[in-house]
């Protein structure tokens, strides 16, 4: 059971304990593209460019998202690990929404 003592302990626990960090990785899990760059990215979570990025370079050293390099576009997608949180939060999402 976690205590409130040790959730700040946890490896990316600072990240989702807030609206927009949660907001972002569902949005990394919508639409048909499976890769998508930091300004689409900013767009669909209503949230300035500059702080998505710093949101997702905390998410990186978190391992859960990896940049690509694709010609001029840097590309974000979720590793294993990021899958499986935004699959949690999905599910948490439509629990609390009954």
């Amino acid at each position: 059971m976690l205590t409130p003592g040790t959730v700040g302990k946890l490896r990316g626990s600072k990240i989702f304990l807030r609206d927009k960090p949660i907001e972002l990785i569902l949005c990394l899990t919508r639409g048909n593209l499976k890769e998508k760059y930091p300004s689409m990215l900013a767009k669909d979570s209503k949230c300035t460019y500059s702080h998505t990025v710093h949101l997702l370079q905390r998410m990186e050293k978190s391992e859960l998202v990896r940049f690509e390099k694709q010609g001029r576009l840097k590309l974000v997608t979720l590793t294993t690990k990021g899958e499986a949180i935004a699959e949690l939060f999905d599910s948490l999402a439509k629990t609390l929404g009954k």
